[in-house]
């Protein structure tokens, strides 16, 4: 949530979504509320012994980073964020 709220300060994202689901824990971070989510990041427990139980997926559904470690997921989000406010 620290994340999303950066984002939203740098206005870059303005919704978000939370879905809890009997397979995956999924925050969804949208741009405007009446689009698809710019990026998603999940929780999928089942996944957890082979290719981490995290994931960060793009707006195109293709899986941008998967690991064991929410921080590392994260990183390429954090060094978008260090763009917008340089720029």
């Amino acid at each position: 949530m620290n994340l999303y709220g950066r984002m939203v300060a740098a206005g870059n994202w303005r919704d978000y979504a939370i879905d809890l689901g009997k397979d995956a824990a999924i925050f969804s971070a949208f741009r405007r509320a009446a689009e698809r989510p710019q990026y998603r990041i999940e929780k999928r427990p089942s996944l957890r012994n082979r290719q981490g139980l995290w994931a960060l997926i793009g707006e195109n559904g293709v899986v941008l980073k998967r690991g064991h470690a929410l921080p590392g997921i994260l990183a390429p989000l954090e060094r978008k964020l260090m763009k917008l406010v340089e720029d």
